[in-house]
């Protein structure tokens, strides 16, 4: 009951959000991209068929057979591809299951040959950092995803970003990813879509 709630009141307008949102800090200049951690690749086929002549293709360390863009396992670290041989790299909601996100963004700068595109969360309080505890058991426990509950503050997030030489473009805190009422305690800043560029 619970999970069919929550794919129809959050799954699916997350995606048409998150697709409009990551679209909108596209510039043209952006025609090939990796999906890191792609999952079911639904969100960059969504950007895909806005953004007419983007190539995407995923990477996740989880096989999906019936993933909608081409699709590779890769072992979490490295990441498949040559140096400076994507336009950009995308992350959405990823980087807080992991613990080593400067170490993965650094294989993502090393890769693109321009920009980095990240869907993740921000706190600032204990009552945040729980419900963005909820929010991940709700929708990412029923798929077996690990979870490490690994969200970050704005000022770490900065923080890495200028130790890896990367300048924030754009980021974007209010991120419309739930209806009201809900969005007076899932929404507020709790997301941000961040457009990073090499310096």
């Amino acid at each position: 009951m619970l999970k069919s709630i929550h794919h129809h009141l959050v799954f699916l307008r997350r995606i048409n959000v998150l697709s409009n949102e990551i679209s909108s800090v596209m510039d043209e200049s952006i025609k090939k991209v990796v999906d890191v951690g792609c999952g079911d690749g639904t969100i960059s086929s969504l950007i895909a068929s806005k953004k007419k002549g983007r190539e995407f293709s995923g990477i996740d360390i989880m096989a999906r057979p019936t993933c909608a863009i081409p699709f590779k396992e890769y072992d979490g670290h490295h990441i498949p591809y040559e140096d400076n041989s994507v336009d950009a790299c995308m992350f959405v909601d990823v980087l807080h299951h992991l613990h080593h996100v400067k170490e993965l963004l650094a294989e993502a700068k090393r890769v693109s040959n321009k920009y980095i595109i990240i869907k993740d969360h921000l706190w600032k309080n204990k009552l945040d950092y729980k419900i963005l505890e909820f929010m991940d058991n709700i929708g990412n426990k029923p798929h077996g995803v690990v979870l490490e509950y690994n969200y970050l503050p704005e000022n770490k997030w900065r923080e890495i970003f200028d130790e890896l030489g990367l300048e924030v473009v754009s980021m974007k805190k209010s991120i419309p990813l739930y209806a009201f009422p809900f969005s007076m305690v899932f929404g507020r800043e709790l997301h941000f879509v961040a457009l990073l560029k090499k310096k």
